[in-house]
């Protein structure tokens, strides 16, 4: 590929969020661990990356420069996949421990001694040959989890289509198909209610994330983290679900979404973890925050990607999130499972009929332009310190998918630390979603046990509706 010009204006600056991502404090790198059924072929991956969209792409062919002023650009440059693709031959761990535990193992030490070298574009390949699986590691200042997700799949095709590229559909998708349509006399006074709705929610969500901010804080619990401990050795646990699951108890909550159920999962799963941790001590009802990172973009279809790459659409690529602040609660003992996936879904109606998510990311834009990187890092600083845990939803591919012809396996999806002492990442494959759980292993010594938690927190429910189906 040959470079372009390196004249100050061919560069193109970062986004917000991209610059603050750069921050030591931050520093975030998606770690998308893509497992294969066959073994790799250490010179048929590098052609296939040699050959793929993604180097197409102005982001993965970009350098990171920062002008007199420290301010960042891209700037244009060739590539040398040599330097980005990293081959593990050998075991990264003792033989008897399986491949799962290994791989995150693995990543639990990519999450803390994770630098990348500015000598070269911001990402680079692990193929841990032993484990038949690809390590992708993305500077978050590249783009976000949709778009990458996005990218990623491009290049793969349908295991039951070598031709056909994979397919997403989100629940809002699905939730706007199923939708009957109503007359105006119908929706005009619903859409003014809905309006006043949203502007005073908005309000009350928007006045905490500014406290929140400053100085208001979760409690402390066993799982809090802090100032300093996204230096702080971690551990990483994965928890399995069925898609089919979630949707049985998607039926049994009037208008409920995937994302009502994973969350009502993770609530009763961390009050199950706490109740384990500290069973005396913990006031009922206490509050725990979570920050979730949410898209403020139209979701990129596949075929919308070519455009997007040469600008011919509105969707800018790079990094447009928003941050949403989730309250769950503890409870000692829940009678009714479901009840906690419809107490949860209620509070998350409101979030996303509200402005929250975009001030957030006006906010942060406007204190980015006027006070500059360092003041809107420590604000977004202190918002984590001052909640208890951090988590993400990406929804992938229904059906199973082959990259180069080797059938993907499972796709996970994690980051490197943060001064949460406890950060899940949710990503959906051909009816199984995984929740990656990074942890700080001197705060949660066993996320294994966590993860069974969530776990059997959905079995649960999904007992509690064949109880109900059965009546």
């Amino acid at each position: 590929m040959t470079s372009s010009s390196s004249n100050f204006h061919a560069d193109e600056p970062l986004t917000p969020a991209g610059r603050l991502f750069l921050r030591p404090e931050i520093n975030q790198i998606i770690h998308c661990v893509v497992g294969v059924k066959n073994s790799l072929d250490v010179d048929s991956v590098k052609s296939q990356i040699a050959d793929s969209v993604m180097i197409q792409h102005p982001r993965f062919s970009s350098l990171l420069v920062r002008d007199r002023n420290g301010v960042e650009y891209w700037r244009r440059t060739s590539i040398e996949v040599d330097r980005h693709v990293i081959v593990v031959s050998e075991r990264v761990s003792d033989e008897g421990v399986s491949d799962e535990k290994a791989v995150n193992d693995y990543l639990a030490d990519l999450a803390i001694s994770s630098s990348m070298d500015t000598d070269k574009p911001l990402w680079e390949i692990h193929l841990l040959l032993a484990h038949n699986c690809a390590i992708f590691r993305i500077h978050h200042a590249l783009g976000d989890g949709i778009s990458l997700m996005s990218l990623f799949l491009t290049c793969c095709r349908r295991a039951d289509d070598p031709d056909a590229l994979p397919t997403i559909v989100s629940d809002s998708k699905e939730e706007r198909r199923n939708t009957r349509r109503k007359s105006w006399a119908e929706e005009i006074p619903k859409m003014l209610l809905e309006f006043l709705f949203a502007v005073w929610f908005s309000f009350l969500f928007v006045a905490e994330f500014i406290l929140r901010a400053l100085w208001v804080s979760d409690r402390k619990t066993p799982i809090s983290g802090g100032n300093g401990v996204e230096l702080w050795p971690r551990k990483v646990a994965t928890a399995k679900f069925a898609v089919e699951d979630m949707k049985a108890v998607k039926k049994a909550v009037p208008n409920a979404t995937i994302n009502d159920v994973l969350f009502g999962a993770i609530g009763a799963g961390l009050s199950r973890y706490l109740e384990h941790r500290q069973p005396k001590g913990l006031k009922e009802g206490l509050q725990l925050t979570g920050v979730a990172m949410v898209n403020l973009r139209k979701q990129p279809g596949l075929q919308d990607l070519a455009d997007m790459m040469k600008g011919n659409t509105g969707s800018r690529w790079g990094n447009k999130l928003g941050i949403l602040l989730l309250p769950i609660n503890y409870h000692k003992k829940v009678l009714d499972p479901l009840q906690c996936v419809k107490r949860l879904k209620k509070m998350l109606d409101r979030k996303k009929r509200t402005f929250e998510a975009h001030f957030s990311y006006g906010i942060g834009k406007l204190v980015m332009s006027c006070l500059g990187p360092k003041i809107a890092c420590i604000l977004n600083y202190r918002i984590v310190c001052n909640t208890s845990f951090t988590i993400s939803n990406v929804i992938g591919p229904r059906e199973e998918i082959t990259i180069g012809g080797n059938p993907i396996t499972y796709i996970r999806v994690t980051s490197t630390s943060l001064s949460h002492a406890l950060t899940m990442h949710m990503m959906s494959y051909a009816g199984r979603a995984e929740m990656q759980i990074l942890v700080a292993k001197d705060i949660i010594p066993d996320p294994e046990f966590l993860a069974e938690c969530f776990e059997n927190a959905l079995l649960e429910m999904k007992k509690s509706v064949a109880t109900l189906t059965t009546k």
